[in-house]
């Protein structure tokens, strides 16, 4: 007979609610992470179509590359190996295709390691952390590690609540780029939520020799995104 699992404590469920939020203030809702341009080049003008896009975005990067790092950074976070962390760090930078991706994660984990900073005023041990983050410079899924890694939540909880949070912000780039109605946006959110326990499970299942970011028709729409005519949004 198999036992359940021990629920989250109240405090730790409530801070990767908070993390997850679209309400943190670190700047997601201003990326659109290459959906814009594919509404006018890549035929991604429907439900279906922005459905279809989201769902093969969740699998094909987020489960391989960032869902994967935030895995391994909340482990090093956690025992304070640093040096893996830098190595984390380095990792997402580097694998960036276009000026654009790297921007955005460069500028929302900058913006969370402002947020953490102001959090923990006056913690000692929470704001070394905060410093070693700030030293990188910090990437989005490093730095959402870092935040995560002091509640008493799971990696796969800490997963799940990015997932969502990011799944979240590309709805209402949906909403607005396509555009789509509140209604299709709920639909989408559904899907996205029903796929993203499974890949959140297969980026908690990943060594790093098998961690990946390709995704070449990404890359292309994101550099073209960057003389685009008319944008609403910065990636």
């Amino acid at each position: 007979m198999s036992t359940a699992p021990a629920p989250l404590p109240a405090a730790s469920l409530l801070q990767l609610i908070w993390l997850a939020s679209p309400a943190l203030p670190v700047g997601g809702f201003s990326y659109s992470e290459v959906l814009e341009v594919a509404v006018e080049r890549a035929g991604v003008a429907t439900e279906s179509a922005a459905s279809d896009w989201l769902i093969d975005q969740l699998r094909l990067t987020q489960a391989r590359a960032d869902l994967a790092v935030l895995g391994r950074a909340l482990a090093a976070w956690r025992r304070g190996d640093h040096a893996t962390v830098r190595t984390l760090n380095d990792w997402v930078l580097h694998t960036r295709e276009s000026s654009e991706m790297r921007l955005q994660t460069e500028q929302m984990g900058r913006s969370l390691a402002d947020w953490l900073r102001n959090q923990h005023a006056g913690v000692p041990e929470r704001l070394e952390g905060v410093a070693a983050l700030a030293a990188l410079p910090p990437t989005y899924p490093v730095s959402f590690a870092l935040a995560a890694a002091s509640t008493e939540a799971g990696a796969r909880d800490v997963l799940l609540a990015y997932a969502f949070g990011w799944a979240e912000n590309m709805v209402q780039a949906a909403l607005k780029a396509v555009p789509l109605g509140q209604s299709a946006g709920q639909r989408i959110l559904a899907r996205l939520a029903a796929a993203i326990p499974a890949a959140a499970d297969h980026a908690l299942g990943l060594t790093d020799d098998q961690r990946q970011s390709f995704s070449p028709m990404l890359a292309i729409l994101s550099a073209q995104h960057e003389t685009q005519y008319s944008r609403l949004f910065r990636s």
